[in-house]
């Protein structure tokens, strides 16, 4: 089931398409990590699809009905940003007032428990404006968590922690995805945490997404492969399979063999010789993760 689904989605400001016909989908139980350069569109397309900001063109639906409608929005928890907290308030105090903001019924009891889910103390009277980093964005997801939402929206949620902050930010973010079977939406810059966690990746540039992939079809990509080009690749394919039983390789478009298993690149030209077939070019590629999203990014700018 999609949880998010957005149909030719935009933003414009004056001139600047922020989101330009973005299709996204989100399906029930993802770790969504998307992904994009700074002013990709990542932080507006968050504001569109919880209400803070209208499109200009286009449709999000949220649980299959439209953002604008309040059942599906009651469904959602959001972080965008920086959390609104008021310093001169316990962490307590903040869900508190919240949770009476939001007219949520029993707020002392559900304070206490999420105060417990995020990792804070309930009974803690310290101050918010005493707090580390890592305590303000585990408050912060806190609120997001008010009303008992199936989708949090998350936006940037580690950056700025310590490694110890960003280790309990993900275990978190992990154990209300597999113990409360929440779907998150998170964006990032911090692509080796990312990764730890996501199920699923959308990579947005300029506006418009580039690229949604299941983790599992990532991990493929990056495999490290033998990549050769040669003046007959069919017929060097078809020899290669039979004569060094290769099973896992592929023919891309352009004709360049690529080989993802064990395979020795000197008998690979010896037997391409004995058949007569130049190689043109042959080399080991090796593809990391964070290589691959600048690439689809466009470039080796900064995320």
């Amino acid at each position: 089931m999609a949880v998010i689904q957005t149909m030719g989605l935009s933003k414009r400001y004056k001139d600047n398409w922020a989101v330009d016909h973005l299709e996204l989908v989100v399906e029930q139980g993802d770790i969504y990590g998307f992904i994009g350069r700074n002013g990709a569109g990542k932080s507006t397309t968050l504001k569109l699809l919880c209400g803070l900001a209208r499109p200009t063109q286009g449709e999000a639906l949220i649980f299959g009905k439209p953002i604008r409608d309040s059942v599906a929005r009651r469904r959602v928890g959001a972080l965008i940003e920086q959390p609104g907290l008021y310093p001169e308030l316990s962490g307590r105090e903040n869900l508190q007032l919240y949770a009476t903001l939001l007219g949520l019924d029993s707020q002392a009891r559900q304070v206490d428990k999420i105060l417990e889910t995020v990792g804070l103390p309930p009974k803690e009277k310290k101050l918010v404006k005493d707090y580390s980093m890592g305590m303000k964005q585990r408050l912060g997801v806190g609120l997001a968590l008010l009303g008992g939402p199936d989708l949090l929206l998350l936006d940037e949620p580690i950056n700025g922690l310590d490694p110890e902050g960003i280790r309990g930010m993900r275990e978190l973010l992990l154990r209300l995805n597999r113990e409360r079977g929440l779907t998150l939406l998170i964006s990032s810059h911090i692509l080796g945490e990312l990764s730890k966690i996501a199920t699923r990746y959308g990579i947005i540039q300029q506006g418009r997404m580039v690229e949604q992939i299941t983790a599992v079809e990532l991990e493929q990509k990056c495999t490290d492969y033998l990549h050769l080009r040669a003046d007959q690749p069919q017929k060097a394919a078809a020899l290669l399979e039979r004569e060094l039983h290769l099973s896992r390789w592929e023919m891309r478009p352009e004709g360049e063999i690529r080989i993802y298993e064990a395979a020795d690149a000197k008998a690979v030209g010896r037997v391409l010789a004995q058949a007569g077939i130049s190689v043109e070019e042959m080399g080991l590629h090796r593809q990391d993760l964070e290589g691959y999203f600048l690439e689809r990014m466009g470039g080796a700018d900064h995320v």
